[in-house]
């Protein structure tokens, strides 16, 4: 990976995810702040991060990034593709800020913008698309700022501790100047 997935006015940089940062992210799926604006809440292990690692990661099937603070290397969170699709050249993007301290200034969306440079530059993809849960605003306006387009809302979509929640689906397409930069 090149160095230049960083935002120095953010101060923050992405670097691949290693096993060494297997602890954290377990700590940060787990915790209250993150888990409540996912889909997927079942509570992260060991064992399931590592047959994430083994069976996505290692396989070319998932990207993960640990997002970094410039002036101290201190991890900050995370943000991921998914499910990548290389005949259609699209994969599923996720993110979290696993340290509270770091939520609220706009990390999100910085690193949502260097995960969409990477996987359109790097990864040669041209659509990203996610899933939101619709009560989620801060969240869907981040993704706005970050380059993705609402493209649908799915009434009832999932189901989440017994209630049905809805879904905003968005999506980011590749600039010009990346697709022929392939």
């Amino acid at each position: 990976m090149r160095e230049e997935y960083r935002d120095e006015e953010a101060g923050i940089y992405l670097r691949l995810m290693t096993a060494e940062d297997t602890d954290r992210i377990i700590r940060w799926r787990n915790s209250d702040g993150v888990r409540r604006n996912f889909i997927y809440r079942e509570l992260f292990t060991r064992e399931s991060h590592e047959r994430w690692i083994r069976t996505k990661v290692e396989t070319g099937e998932a990207v993960q990034m640990i997002i970094c603070d410039l002036r101290t290397d201190q991890a900050l969170g995370s943000v991921y593709i998914r499910d990548i699709d290389r005949q259609h050249e699209k994969a599923e993007y996720g993110i979290f800020i696993g340290e509270a301290s770091a939520r609220g200034r706009g990390l999100g969306t910085a690193a949502a913008k260097l995960m969409l440079r990477y996987c359109f530059e790097e990864e040669g993809l041209h659509r990203i698309y996610l899933r939101a849960l619709a009560g989620n605003g801060q969240a869907i306006r981040s993704y706005e700022k970050a380059g993705f387009q609402r493209e649908g809302f799915l009434k009832d979509d999932v189901k989440i501790d017994g209630t049905y929640r809805d879904i905003v689906w968005m999506a980011a397409i590749a600039p010009a100047e990346a697709k022929g930069g392939r």
